[in-house]
């Protein structure tokens, strides 16, 4: 059994936790299973990966929750959807690919061999469409998926430039007061030394 580090957190190990748990909320399960397999990962304890998740990351990944828990609604909308859709395109690839065909058999009479050889073309195309979309589809989780983590890795730098910026402002309005103060005072001597003259 390998032992669980106690070490500090670096950026990149904060990043596959909010990406882990972020992918947990979007896709529908446990903050506690996110925990659990980042935990093996980085051989750290859940329970410590849960505490650095509510004590800091949490709040650097404000907009990124809210965003996985919408595509978390949307994502179970579209599924209920797809599989009602699903049982229909079933129903009607079934309609369409009895056998044997009507319009090839006659009342009593055997298929002929041609169209029994066009009927199996036929399958054989519908099937190489079927699995040429499913690469398609995969490909195209494949590249939501790497524009997920894109998002998610630029809401947290977004968040991290808004608080360098908000940072900035606060130091610019202290060195205006200062400049402010530091006139007012040269003004007064100014006028003292105008009263002694």
């Amino acid at each position: 059994m390998s032992s669980t580090r106690q070490d500090a957190w670096t950026h990149d190990e904060d990043l596959l936790l909010a990406e882990m748990v972020l992918r947990h909320i979007r896709e529908g399960g446990t903050q506690l299973q996110a925990f659990e397999k980042v935990g093996k990962k980085l051989s750290r304890t859940a329970a410590a990966c849960g505490f650095r998740w509510n004590s800091y990351v949490r709040k650097q990944y404000k907009s990124g929750i809210e965003l996985a828990k919408k595509q978390r609604k949307e994502r179970k909308h579209n599924s209920q959807y797809e599989e009602s859709a699903k049982g229909k395109e079933t129903e009607q690839a079934a309609a369409n690919l009895e056998f044997p065909p009507k319009e090839s058999t006659r009342s009593g009479e055997m298929m002929e061999f041609e169209d029994l050889v066009r009927y199996l073309k036929t399958l054989y195309e519908k099937a190489n469409e079927s699995s040429l979309r499913s690469e398609d589809i995969k490909s195209h989780e494949m590249r939501i998926q790497q524009l997920e983590k894109q998002l998610y890795y630029l809401a947290s730098e977004n968040e991290r430039l808004i608080k360098e910026l908000n940072s900035i402002e606060k130091d610019y309005k202290s060195l205006i007061e200062i400049m402010e103060r530091a006139r007012k005072m040269v003004e007064v001597k100014k006028e003292d030394n105008q009263q002694k003259i």
